[in-house]
């Protein structure tokens, strides 16, 4: 596994601070859910770097505990 750099959290904090993947990951419905889903998580080094970091997609809901 590739090590997490300074910069991966940087990036992934952009995503988790993003509108759209913010609300594809409350709603996980509609457009932006979809748009997230299939498009700007395969293109967006933010979203990227959220997998890398977190272990989940950008459009995969926060796990409550």
């Amino acid at each position: 596994m590739a090590e997490i750099t300074q910069k991966d959290r940087d990036m992934a904090k952009t995503c988790l601070n993003c509108p759209m993947c913010r609300r594809a990951r409350e709603k996980q419905k509609g457009l932006v859910f979809l748009f997230v889903k299939f498009i700007e998580g395969s293109l967006c080094p933010n979203c990227k770097a959220y997998e890398k970091v977190y272990g989940r997609k950008a459009h995969e809901p926060i796990p409550v505990e």
